[in-house]
This record gives C-alpha cells, structure tokens and sequence, in this order.
C-alpha cells in the first residue's frame, strides 16, 4: 500500500503542476499521504503496517537505549511474533535469529545512514505464521552478532511493533513519541500546568477526525488522514488523550494516558520508615521509600492500583530532596503485590531494597524444585523487572542461636558454585549433600554470589539487585534453613559479596543513566561514570559517596541479621577506591600500591560490621595489593586472599625450577601470624591443578605426571604442604577429587560437567581421602597455628617444619620426576 499511495503521492504533484494549462482537471481532488514520523526507535514504510504486506522496518540507532549509537558493524534482528495464541508479551512465536554464535543471515539488517538500519518483512512470510493465526504485534531486539550487544527500549524492555487489520479504518498516534512497548508509552517531556501538549495522530482512511483531553475535544479535521493539536493542561493529575475516526461507515478511537505532575509535596518521613517497604497497621499499609536525589517526580504503580500512576501514589519528598516516600493502605497482608517506580515519566524501576523480583524474561525457565510458585508476573500491564511486597511471608525459625564460629586459625573453606557442583541446583540438594562436605571435615563454606544477578546461568559477579537472593537456586527460607542446618554441623557459612561494581538490570544503575554514553551520569549518588581501575565490570561504585556508604552498609546489616551469615568475601575489594590509576593493563601494578584512601574505606566497613556482629565474624578481601596494605588491615582483623596456584602447580607439574611457594606463608608478606592469611591453590578464578598436571606434567623415563594415576598422587603430596602452612585454607569444589574439567570449558563462566563419580573411583577417592585426614590434623593440632615455623620450598626436595611446646611436625616432599638425596637439619 505504501508504493500505491507514492505513486499517487507523485500523480498529485504532477497534476497539480498542469493545472494552468488545462482547466479541466481543477475539480480533481490530490491525494495527500503524511509521510511516516522518522523520529522513533523502529518506523515502518507502512503508516499501517499489516501481517500480509511487505514494509521496510527502520531501526534508529541513537534511540532505547543506545547501545549501537556511533559502534556500527554488522546487527541483527532477534524477533518473534505476538499472536492470537501467545499467552502474554513474553511469549514470543515463531522466533528468528535464536543463535548469535550462527547469526540468522536473514536477520541481518541493511545500514541505511549514520546509525539507521533497515530490513523489509513480510510478518507472515518472514515468521512462516500459519493462516489460521492471527499475528498481533511484532516483538525484537537488536543485536550484535555474537550477542554481546543488545538495543533495546530505553528501559532495556523488548521492543514491539502493532499490526493492523488491512482493510478497515484504523488509527494511530504519531506524536508525542512512543516507547514501542507491548503497552505503548508515550514519551512526554516534563509538563507543568499551564504547559501546552502537542499531539498528531493519522489514520488509515479519509475520515472526520477529532483529538480530545479528558473529554474536551481540542482539534477536529473532516474529510483527512491527518490531525496535529495543541492543547493547554489545567490541572494536575491523570490525563486521557483520544483520536476518534469516523469514515461514513465506520468509528474506531485510540488512547493514550499520561499523569500531570505538580509540585511535590514535601513531608519528612513517617517514624519506622526506612528505604524499601515497611509495613504498618496490621500490614493493611505499607510506607514505601525511594532514595533518588534530583528527580522531580517517582510515582508506584503495581498491583494495587492496576499498575497505573494516579495521584494518590504520586510520592512526596524529604525536605532535603533526596528520598521519596508514599504510603500505600488497604492491602491485605497474606497478598503479594508487585510494583515498580515510575521515575520522571521516563523510566521503569523495581525497588533496590526489594527481596523478591520478577523478571519476565527469565522467571519462566526456573524449575519448580527451585523456586516453587514464583508469583505471576502481570503480563500486558507493566514492562522489566518488578518489584513484590508482602506483608505476611513465609518465615523460618532458626534451631542454631548459639553457633561458635571456626578460629580463623582452624579454618579450612570450601568455595562452592551451586549450579556447577550439584545437577539440581537449588538450596534444599545442597542441605542433603552437607553429609560429604561433612564427611570431608570443612568447617565453612563459601558460597559464591547468590544475591540477585542477570539472568539464570552465572558465576553470580553481575549482580543488579542486593537484597534478594537469585530465585534460579531457591528461595529465601531454602536458604536459611541451609545456613541453619550448616550451623548444626559446625559449618560455618560465607558469603561472595559483590560491591565493586554493578550491572544494567540494577535500578541504581538505571535511574542515574546517560544512554547516549552508555554510563552512569556524573549526578549519580552511586556509581563513577567511568571505573578508576582495571579489571571493572558492570558500572563501579564510589566507595567515597556517603550514598554508597549507607547502601553497602545496609547491604551488610541486611544478611547478617536475616540469614545469620558467618562473614564475606568481598569480591574485588582492591576496587573499592577512587584513586585513578587508570584502566589498561599497564595501570595494574600502580592500582595495588598502597591506597590511604582505600585503607580507610575498609576500616570502615570493618568497624561497621563489628558493631553489628563482634563475634569472629570474617571479613575476607580478594585484595592482592602492597604488603605493607595488606598488613594494616589484617591488623585491623580483616583476612587476605593469597593464591599460590601458579608456584603450587609447577610443584605438581614437576616443574621444580619455577615452583618457589614460599609466599604461602605469612611471614613472606610481614605478618606477624598466619590467622588473617586465606592461602589456596585452587579457586572458581584459577585454571584446576589436575588439568594442567595431565597437560603439561613432567616426566622422566617410566615415572609421568600426565597419566590420572601419578597426578593424583602428586596433588596428595601438595595437599601435605598445604595444610601444613599456619593458618586459615580454601579449597575449590572438587579439588579434593582431582577434578580436571578446564576452567574455559564452555566459556570461562559457562556451566561445567558435575562428575560425582569420581567420588566412586579408587585413586580419585584416595585423594579426598588424603585431604580429609590432612584437614582433620590441621584442625585438632595447635601446633598447625604454630609461630615457630622452618621452611624450604624453592628446591626439588622441600619441607616444613613447624613446633609448638609439645609437639614437631615435619613435612617434606621431592617435587622433582627423578629421585633426589638429601640433607635437611631437623633442627632441635
């Protein structure tokens, strides 16, 4: 139809032109088709686009949230249909372009300008839709061939594209501009009473037209395909804008709302108030609170008011501008409610405080045993992630009130990633497979990040929310019932804290965002705008920001007091700093070297969280920076990460040349003990001992490190070594089975293999064997916290010597692939 309507587009002109010369045609009515509005995120050739019409689709680039703007390179649409079939806006049909490891050639879309792309469907054909269903809308998103890159609304929700009926009087909305969300948004810059609002609408036939506010029409046209409007806004509060059409034969109307803001009211806090939701009355109220400085409006909209702004949620503001607040009655208190922040008119965003999200994207592909009756999410009525509330939730009684934690002397740490160590991922297996970790005689576990990350498979370092833990492993009482029963067995439980560094789903992220940039804005309470360190993913935090301060101290208070944690590893912990040393590998060894500032943003939190728990809870920095730093804060009770991967594996490679592990002992960094000093030899971020050991081992005549049977004896005899060294160890999950998957196996944070039956094989089961008496001398022997300490580790033949006042232990081991004599001095 779009060709039909240009050629007569051009006739008209044409005609229009001969008109002086021939007098006959001035009676001639010219037919005139408003061209389509260029300025959106996709635009159609089609002003109606059908499912049985061919159209070109423009995708712009500099729209959503600009992930392609200025990057150029090959994009490809990833796109499905809505039909009269599909369930809800996330139940997309007959998808294309599923794998971006194989981009879809036929989803490659053409560049047409600077930041323009185009590609011509026909929806029935391109999807391959049957005749006998009706294709509804189009949904996609765009993206970079190897999927690292994705265009999206600007809120980061899928883009979607409303067919018309062919043959039937049809109208639209041209202006304002649209978010193309399942639920069309207009995009309507801040008003204030009195403000005028442009509005523009089309439709399909020449008709009388009208746009009316509230009721009150305020432009008509007769016998036209188009109307524009402006209109002056008198009061505050929901506003309803309509096109009707009305061709002789036929009426159709179109609508769209949007909430006039006026001045918000500025009240202090309710008492009891806090930031995220607290109940009130029995929980028939709720105050619901939002940190956000510098906006000018943030309604709630969700379940309780059928996810539509309204005045009466329109939240007030502190005195000082910086936190909003509304309080929400006539709940019921056995009910959840989901709800989200409309901030500014602009964006979407769940509450950062909340403990249970929904995420339509991913919420479906978690299994039941998992997570049991996720809530529905509200298909059709909001769009992205939102937030649940519920006054009256399922609880767990903790049965462990009086657990004493491990000396950090005794403790032996086994590091665990629940969806790479059991088949069936989630929180109540876990507590029915303690009997092994038990039986292997670990006394603490750390489980790597569980707190809410984007999507369903990862390591958990891309996290976006803080205080819920992710719904792909279980849900909150799974989780504390697994502490607890961790408590009955003398376990103690660690968790992975990511605080470096955020991801985009986080609405912290969001709120303070430049698209344009692909950043957080300078204004940001939260976050830099650019990293001040190497090694940052996500979007880094700004340690020095009171804002952030308070967050992460919330963060922290938070698990310690719901979950009954026993301490954290806090991930890139050398990060927290807003010293610039730049972010090139280069810049490296400038970012460890010692940092006032940083030193005193961990004394801080150190101090924070012993005012909430003094009793030996441990803080456990992956650091790696100057010694001299590294002293001052384990003086301060704080432990180090210390890898000896790389010297340990040369050891059992044989390799004896380079296998100096001398820096697994405390003194080599000027410690005064060992206590504060977690060595390891293996972690989630080190290629496995095992695999290089059958890769790249030593041999010499009939005796070879690559065969299973001598690397598995070899990783007995550093095991020796190991927990011979005073202090607190870590072990990786598996590594006392000689597990010997590569750490890149299906991508270095893609899922591994699980081999349980190892556990059954002779020479692999003498390993955990070996590991589980090592651990329990390490354990039951003062004499392993021993002060009084020799050492040889940089030859072939090395040894340990440690003595207490009753007691010598001596440890001594040939590294070397050939037979090696000996002097060592037993000392007295």
């Amino acid at each position: 139809m779009r060709n039909i309507y240009f050629l007569l587009f051009i006739f008209t002109l044409t005609a229009t032109a001969c008109r002086k010369a021939n007098p006959g045609t001035e009676n001639q009515t010219p037919v005139v088709v408003t061209p389509v509005s260029q300025v959106g995120l996709i635009t159609t050739s089609a002003q109606f686009p059908t499912a049985d019409d061919t159209f070109v689709l423009t995708f712009d680039a500099t729209k959503g949230n600009a992930a392609f703007m200025g990057k150029g390179g090959d994009i490809y649409i990833y796109t499905g249909v809505i039909t009269d079939k599909s369930t809800g806006p996330t139940d997309w049909k007959y998808v294309k372009s599923l794998s971006f490891n194989a981009p879809d050639a036929a989803a490659k879309m053409t560049a047409a300008g600077t930041n323009k792309y185009q590609i011509s469907l026909n929806p029935r054909s391109y999807y391959g839709v049957p005749a006998s269903e009706k294709i509804l809308k189009l949904v996609m998103l765009f993206r970079s061939g190897d999927g690292g890159i994705k265009a999206a609304n600007t809120d980061g929700s899928d883009i979607f594209l409303p067919l018309f009926e062919a043959n039937k009087l049809n109208v639209a909305f041209t202006a304002p501009e649209f978010q193309p969300t399942y639920i069309p948004t207009p995009v309507i810059s801040a008003k204030m009473l009195g403000d005028e609002l442009e509005v523009s609408a089309v439709s399909s036939n020449s008709a009388k037209l009208s746009l009316s506010l509230n009721g009150t029409e305020f432009a008509a046209a007769t016998t036209a395909t188009s109307i524009t409007g402006k209109v002056k806004i008198t009061a505050p509060g929901n506003q309803e804008v309509k096109i009707t059409a009305n061709d002789g034969s036929s009426s159709v109307e179109n609508t769209f709302t949007f909430v006039l803001t006026g001045a918000a009211e500025v009240a202090d806090l309710p008492a009891g108030a806090k930031e995220g939701v607290v109940f009130i009355n029995g929980g028939q109220s709720a105050i619901v609170t939002l940190f956000a400085p510098e906006k000018q409006s943030i309604y709630v909209v969700g379940d309780f008011n059928n996810w539509q702004p309204s005045t009466d949620q329109f939240l007030k503001k502190t005195p000082d501008g910086k936190t909003w607040w509304t309080q929400i009655d006539h709940l019921d208190a056995q009910k959840a409610y989901g709800y989200q922040f409309v901030v500014d008119g602009k964006i979407k965003v769940a509450d950062p405080y909340a403990e249970i999200q929904l995420d339509p994207d991913n919420d479906p592909s978690i299994p039941a045993a998992n997570y049991p009756n996720i809530p529905a999410y509200p298909s059709g009525k909001t769009t992205g992630i939102i937030s649940v509330m519920q006054a009256s939730q399922p609880s767990y009684s903790f049965k462990n009130t009086s657990f004493q934690r491990p000396e950090k002397n005794k403790l032996v740490v086994y590091e665990l990633h629940l969806r790479d160590f059991l088949k069936n991922d989630n929180y109540s297996t876990l507590t029915d497979t303690l009997s092994y970790l038990t039986r292997l005689g670990v006394n603490a576990i750390e489980l790597m990040p569980v707190t809410e990350f984007e999507g369903n498979s990862s390591w958990g370092y891309n996290v976006s929310f803080y205080f819920a833990p992710d719904k792909a492993y279980g849900n909150k009482v799974a989780l504390q019932r697994f502490i607890d029963e961790c408590h009955s067995r003398g376990i103690a439980v660690i968790m992975d804290m990511v605080l470096n560094h955020s991801f985009g789903q986080s609405p912290m992220v969001q709120m303070y965002f430049d698209p344009a940039t692909g950043k957080p804005t300078a204004n940001s309470p939260w976050f830099n705008p650019d990293p001040t360190h190497p090694f940052n993913v996500g979007y880094d935090f700004n340690h020095e920001s009171q804002a952030t301060k308070s967050f992460v101290k919330n963060v922290l208070k938070f698990w310690m007091q719901q979950y009954k944690i026993d301490g954290y590893r806090f991930d890139l912990s050398k990060g927290f700093t807003q010293t610039n040393s730049g972010t090139s590998d280069a810049s490296v060894s400038a970012w460890g070297n010692y940092d006032a500032s940083r030193i005193a943003i961990w004394k801080d939190y150190n101090n924070y969280i012993k005012s909430i728990d003094p009793n030996n809870f441990y803080v456990i920095l992956e650091h790696f920076a100057a010694d001299n730093e590294e002293k001052e804060l384990a003086d301060q009770g704080m432990m180090l990460w210390n890898n000896v991967n790389g010297s340990m594996n040369e050891s059992t490679m044989g390799w004896v040349g380079t296998s100096d592990f001398s820096r697994a002992f405390f003194g080599t960094h000027g410690f005064t003990s060992g206590q504060n000093l977690v060595t390891y030899m293996q972690s989630h971020d080190e290629e496995r001992t095992m695999v290089k050991n059958l890769a790249y081992g030593n041999s010499s005549g009939s005796y070879n490190v690559k065969t299973l049977a001598t690397a598995l004896k070899r990783e007995e005899q550093i095991a020796a070594f190991l927990f011979a060294v005073p202090g607190p160890k870590m072990i990786w999950q598996f590594q006392e089975l000689g597990y010997d998957v590569g750490i890149n196996e299906n991508g270095r944070t893609g899922e591994k293999p699980i081999h349980w039956e190892y556990f059954q094989q002779t020479q692999r089961r003498a390993l955990f064997n070996a590991y589980a008496k090592f651990i329990s001398l390490k354990k039951n022997n003062t004499v392993f916290n021993s002060t009084n300490i020799r050492f040889g580790v940089n030859s072939a033949t090395k040894y340990i010597q440690l003595t207490d006042a009753t007691n010598t232990v001596f440890v001594i081991g040939n590294f070397d692939v050939v037979n090696h004599t000996t002097n060592i001095d037993l000392g007295t």
